[in-house]
């Protein structure tokens, strides 16, 4: 049976940045960034924290109803 792992889900709206970050105390060993995407690994080379940079942009052109539902989402997180 697969471990379920949590994910801590949040949106600073100052830096614009939507971070996605696996729950528990894993070291961050080193970061990659490609374009707007930085993703920081372990050790492991698993990813740990993911970091969605201008995230607005990403959601810009998308119909209100689903700006909304990510907002709700990924604000109440």
């Amino acid at each position: 049976m697969k471990k379920k792992t949590n994910t801590k889900i949040s949106y600073d709206s100052d830096a614009d940045v939507l971070s996605m970050e696996s729950a528990g105390n894993t070291v961050i060993d080193h970061a990659e960034e490609m374009g707007n995407l930085v993703v920081h690994f372990s050790k492991k080379n698993r990813p740990v924290l993911v970091e969605i940079l201008e995230a607005s942009r990403l959601f810009k052109d998308q119909p209100k109803s689903l700006r909304t539902t990510i907002r709700e989402t990924f604000v109440a997180a």
